[in-house]
C-alpha cells in the first residue's frame, strides 16, 4: 500500500510539470477567435478615422501614385504568371484617375485593365480575360 501511494504521488509530481506543457486545441481555438475579434475591431476603428485611406498605400496623391497602386492591384489579380506590359497610362478624373493598362502571362496573350482612384484609394480593377 506504501509503494503504491509513493508511485501516485510521483506520477502526479511527475504529470503536473507534463500536463502544464501541453495545449489543449479548446485553448488555441478560442484565443484565435478573440484575436480575430480584436482584429476586425481595431480595423474598424482604423476605417472611422481615416475613411478614404488605401491600406498598404497610404494617401494616393498624384498619377505615379495611382499607377503604381492599380499596377499592384490588377498584377494580384492576374495571378503569379501574370506580368506588367508598359507603362500604365492614368487620367484625370474630377475625384481622383482613371489608370488603363495590360497585363501579359506567361502562356501568352495579353489582358487589358482599367482601375479606378477615388478619394485617395484605389476603388476598383476590371481585369478583361
Amino acid at each position: 500500500m506504501q509503494k503504491t501511494a509513493i508511485w501516485t504521488v510521483v506520477a502526479l509530481v511527475a504529470a503536473s510539470p507534463l500536463h502544464a506543457q501541453t495545449i489543449d486545441p479548446h485553448h488555441v481555438i478560442g484565443a484565435a477567435i478573440a484575436s480575430d475579434i480584436a482584429r476586425d475591431r481595431q480595423a474598424e476603428r482604423d476605417a472611422r478615422r481615416t475613411p478614404y485611406a488605401s491600406p498598404g498605400y497610404g494617401a494616393i496623391a498624384t498619377a505615379a501614385a495611382a499607377r503604381d497602386a492599380c499596377a499592384a492591384k490588377a498584377l494580384y489579380q492576374a495571378g503569379p504568371d501574370g506580368k506588367l506590359i508598359g507603362r500604365p497610362r492614368a487620367s484625370t478624373m474630377a475625384t481622383g484617375w482613371e489608370v488603363e493598362g495590360e497585363i501579359g502571362f506567361a502562356e501568352g496573350g495579353a489582358a487589358p485593365f482599367v482601375c479606378s482612384v477615388r478619394n485617395g484609394s484605389v476603388s476598383g480593377v476590371l481585369l478583361q480575360r
